[in-house]
């Protein structure tokens, strides 16, 4: 069955379509394999859901063809940002934020590529992600950005951590579940930038973690505890629909519903939250990679089910749903 056929096989309507959502991680491309642009992005946001405002996170799109190579991925923050004026021009949600990649290797001197890149954000470049995503296990592909075990740990790499702090910007964290730990060691090191993990914190369960998720829970909630100490750190609660985690989605026969869905991934994504706390916590779709296992408006409504079910106040669900994507990545609105 053809994807876009398989997920309109659960047809389902916003459970609280008033309720006042910002998608802090989403992608945009135009790659030979496919195409995810504002008019796409426009269609899943508008799919029944009150989404205001979204952050793009760096996918290697549009990245320049030519010049040093440092300065390559400027290339995507220009991409994105022509995509964020016409959201701008247009009815549905503003990309108001935009997340690109710089090379933190480069130690201090990644501040020419930062620079750079704010200086063609147009007012809306927060900062950047540099994947770490790796596993000793041949049968879990690592990041886009080829990353070689223990990146955090190296000098160079905490150099620049810490420049992009200095320079008032924002660090996405992308990294599977044995590696939550580096991260504690990084901020706990280099307190002074902003982080937000990505995907609650990579929980595998394909490879050598294929039914062993409770194994995986008693490596990673000891991490996300050690975590939420440092202050300077959030969460993203999302990442739930991909093939990697190993739930199966993409592989249904239908298209879940977000009864499903919230089945689940209700048991880690409350742990997440009681954790650092809704202020802390951010809703994510990370579409269109998401889009693998679900519909926008099913993610949604799964995310909400699962907010009711918390018994979560107004004020919580308002940080969760918003604030606290607004507030990290400090959105105008």
């Amino acid at each position: 069955m053809d994807k876009d056929d398989w997920l309109l096989s659960t047809v389902e309507e916003a459970i609280d379509p008033l309720e006042e959502i910002v998608d802090p991680h989403h992608h945009l491309w135009d790659f030979p394999a496919g195409t995810y642009l504002l008019p796409e992005l426009h269609l899943d946001t508008g799919s029944g859901h009150n989404v205001v405002q979204t952050v793009f996170v760096e996918c290697g799109a549009g990245y320049r063809n030519d010049g040093p190579e440092h300065l390559r991925p400027v290339g995507e923050i220009e991409f994105v940002r022509q995509q964020a004026e016409k959201s701008v021009e247009v009815q549905g949600a503003e990309i108001a934020g935009i997340v690109g990649f710089a090379d933190l290797t480069r130690g201090n001197s990644v501040e020419e590529v930062l620079a750079a890149q704010d200086a063609v954000g147009g007012g809306k470049f927060r900062g950047i992600r540099h994947a770490n995503a790796w596993d000793e296990s041949d049968q879990i592909r690592e990041s886009h950005t080829k990353p070689p075990p223990g990146l955090l740990g190296h000098d160079d790499f905490r150099e620049g951590f810490a420049k992009l702090g200095q320079m008032g910007f924002t660090f996405d964290a992308w990294m599977f579940h044995p590696q939550v730990e580096e991260l504690v060691d990084l901020v706990a090191a280099v307190p002074e930038t902003p982080v937000v993990l990505d995907h609650l914190g990579g929980p595998l369960g394909i490879g050598p973690y294929v039914g062993v998720r409770d194994d995986v829970r008693s490596v990673l909630r000891p991490a996300l505890e050690a975590l939420a100490e440092h202050e300077q750190v959030m969460v993203k609660v999302g990442g739930i629909g991909m093939s990697i985690y190993g739930v199966g989605l993409n592989r249904l026969p239908v298209a879940p519903s977000s009864e499903h869905v919230a089945d689940l991934w209700s048991e880690d994504i409350r742990h997440c939250v009681e954790t650092f706390g809704p202020d802390r916590c951010m809703f994510e779709s990370n579409f269109p990679v998401d889009k693998q296992g679900c519909s926008y408006t099913v993610l949604f409504n799964a995310f909400q089910r699962i907010a009711d079910e918390a018994g979560w106040s107004p004020s919580e669900r308002a940080q969760l749903f918003a604030g606290s994507a607004r507030r990290f990545y400090q959105l105008d609105f």
